[in-house]
């Protein structure tokens, strides 16, 4: 292909490029569009790789882009339509140049990817497990649970980034490490550690994500205005994808129906958006409150 030119992933300058591309190629994909912005503004996830992730154009345009999320030897594809000429070319760079050795390295495919298929079967690669993922279909199901007695949705205009921030330290249950405080503390003291702080950095300066949309996120207080869940909204438009992410109940509210009442007020928020599907994930949660399709993508190793 004779206008092909490739590029290395650039944080900031690319991620508008890589985010399009995503969007434009949802069907196909493994995950959605937020996927890897959200990864990228996360302080989870090993940063040190980027540099590694690839772009490939078609003159200016952009048509495929090999790259990581967590843990950074999985490794995910996006492939427009009419360049699966590029899929032995993307195998070999991922197979080469990605983090991981052959043992480790697990390539990420979405159920229409055959032609990426093709290739890593060519090199070697069998598929050896699959990751699902609940999703809702907004036409075939409905989520209507109220909310509980004594507890209330935030409203956007009105949230606290710090109360919402020890939702999210408890809800992950991040206070078997300690309780939240010195939140405001800048200096990192004698237990600094420079990898910690290289991905704080690069956290920083992508906060907010670009393409976030708070606005539809749903926090739920109880009557001492404490926020005791947590449930985040991408909203992707174009897609007509709810893509929810992340979710968390404080430990003590949990089994009380907060989160399924935060997921039904996201279904009928989004709902009136137009969106067609909201994502869940792998637990089986997801099921039993009446998410009614899952999403496949396959892992292959050698």
């Amino acid at each position: 292909m004779k206008n092909i030119t490739t590029k290395q992933f650039h944080l900031l300058s690319d991620n508008q490029i890589v985010w399009d591309l995503l969007v434009e190629n949802h069907d196909g994909n493994a995950v959605g569009a937020p996927f890897f912005e959200y990864a990228l503004t996360s302080t989870w996830m090993d940063k040190r790789y980027l540099y590694l992730d690839r772009l490939w154009f078609d003159g200016k345009k952009a048509v495929g882009f090999v790259f990581y999320e967590a843990p950074c030897t999985d490794v995910y594809f996006s492939l427009s339509c009419g360049y699966e000429k590029l899929a032995d070319e993307m195998i070999e760079y991922a197979e080469k140049c990605m983090p991981g050795n052959d043992s480790e390295k697990a390539l990420i495919f979405g159920a229409g990817q055959k032609a990426l298929m093709a290739a890593a079967e060519k090199r070697g690669y069998k598929q050896c497990y699959v990751n699902e993922e609940y999703v809702i279909d907004f036409a075939k199901a409905e989520l209507n649970v109220p909310l509980p007695e004594g507890f209330h949705f935030v409203k956007p205009q009105e949230v606290d980034p710090v109360k919402l921030a020890v939702c999210m330290w408890k809800g992950f249950d991040h206070e078997d490490k300690g309780p939240f405080e010195n939140w405001e503390d800048k200096d990192p003291g004698t237990d600094w550690n420079p990898q910690k702080a290289y991905q704080g950095v690069i956290s920083d300066v992508m906060s907010p994500p670009p393409h976030s949309t708070y606005e539809h996120n749903i926090i739920i207080a109880n009557e001492k205005e404490e926020y005791v869940c947590f449930s985040g909204m991408w909203w992707v438009s174009e897609n007509k994808l709810a893509y929810m992410e992340p979710l968390c109940t404080i430990p003590e509210y949990r089994n009380k129906g907060l989160a399924v009442a935060a997921l039904s007020e996201h279904y009928r928020r989004m709902k009136k958006l137009g969106a067609e599907v909201m994502t869940g994930g792998g637990n089986d949660f997801y099921r039993k409150i009446g998410y009614n399709r899952k999403k496949m993508a396959f892992a292959w190793k050698k």
